[in-house]
C-alpha cells in the first residue's frame, strides 16, 4: 500500500495538490461506508455485529475494511476482550467524535434538502 507523505505544518497542506495527504483522507474519510460508521457509533461503544446491524447494506468485508481504515487513521479505537470468543468493540476517539460533528452537519443538510434534490433530480432526468 502507497501512502502519501506529510511534511510541514497543516496549515501549509496544500489540499489541491494530487499528492496531498488531506486528499487521500478526503476520499477514505468521506464514504458513504465510513460516514454512517460514525454516525451509527455517535458516543457509544459497539461490537461489530451490532455495527453491521445499525448499518443496512453493509458486507462483512466493506466494514471490516472501513474499520481498518478508521482505525488506521486514529478515528475509532479497537478493544478486544481476551474471552472466548473474543469480544471486539469499536468507539470513536477524540478526533473521531470531532469528525462526527461534521457528519452530522451533512445529516442535517441532507435532511433538510432531500426533497429539493429529489424534484430537482426528476426535473432533471425527465
Amino acid at each position: 500500500m502507497v501512502t502519501k507523505q506529510y511534511s510541514g505544518s497543516p496549515e501549509d497542506a496544500d489540499l489541491r495538490r494530487a499528492d496531498s495527504l488531506a486528499r487521500e483522507i478526503f476520499s477514505d474519510v468521506a464514504n458513504k461506508w465510513a460516514l454512517l460508521i460514525i454516525e451509527a457509533l455517535g458516543e457509544r461503544t459497539l461490537r461489530f455485529s451490532e455495527l453491521r446491524g445499525e448499518i443496512e447494506g453493509i458486507s462483512h468485508k466493506m466494514l471490516t475494511q472501513n474499520l481498518r481504515m478508521l482505525e488506521r487513521y486514529g478515528l475509532i479505537e479497537r478493544t478486544v476482550h481476551p474471552v472466548v470468543p473474543p469480544r471486539v468493540e469499536y468507539t470513536l476517539t477524540e478526533p473521531g467524535q470531532a469528525l462526527r460533528v461534521t457528519i452530522d452537519g451533512l445529516c442535517d443538510w441532507t435532511h433538510r434538502y432531500l426533497g429539493h434534490i429529489d424534484a430537482s433530480r426528476h426535473r432533471f432526468d425527465g
